[in-house]
């Protein structure tokens, strides 16, 4: 799988690396897959508890993630997918306010689901992404 470039942010997503033996994000040619990023501190991998605060963080998660394999971030995000516990207005509304202020010029696909639990006790939300990334050749 030479075609594949994975990647890993300094901190918690070479800790996850290590630990759970998956990657933050792979490119596959002009395309940068991100994996579910949830509301961490990136450094110490503790969780916000307010879910507000949790949302945003995440948001910030995917920008470390997409820029960490060379990718502007959410600018070049085109799809969305996003896993809450629980899923309510408070939730959607903090996903709205995000996309606004991290894509004000574009409105990517989106696929929001409610779901029982995610992959650690304090995650309240998920955030996976693909973005586009035309490299120079």
């Amino acid at each position: 799988m030479s075609h594949l470039t994975y990647y890993n942010y300094e901190g918690l997503g070479k800790k996850q690396q290590e630990k759970f033996w998956y990657s933050q994000a792979v490119r596959i040619g002009d395309r940068i897959e991100c994996a579910g990023q949830g509301g961490w501190d990136p450094e110490t991998g503790i969780f916000y508890k307010e879910i507000n605060a949790q949302i945003d963080q995440a948001f910030a998660n995917v920008e470390l993630a997409l820029t960490t394999a060379g990718g502007k971030g959410w600018e070049q995000v085109y799809r969305v997918n996003s896993y809450h516990v629980p899923i309510n207005n408070e939730a959607l509304e903090a996903m709205v306010r995000n996309f606004k202020r991290y894509m004000p010029n574009h409105q990517p696909i989106w696929t929001c689901v409610g779901v029982t639990r995610l992959g650690e006790d304090d995650m309240r939300v998920e955030i996976e992404v693909v973005a586009h990334d035309p490299q120079s050749h």
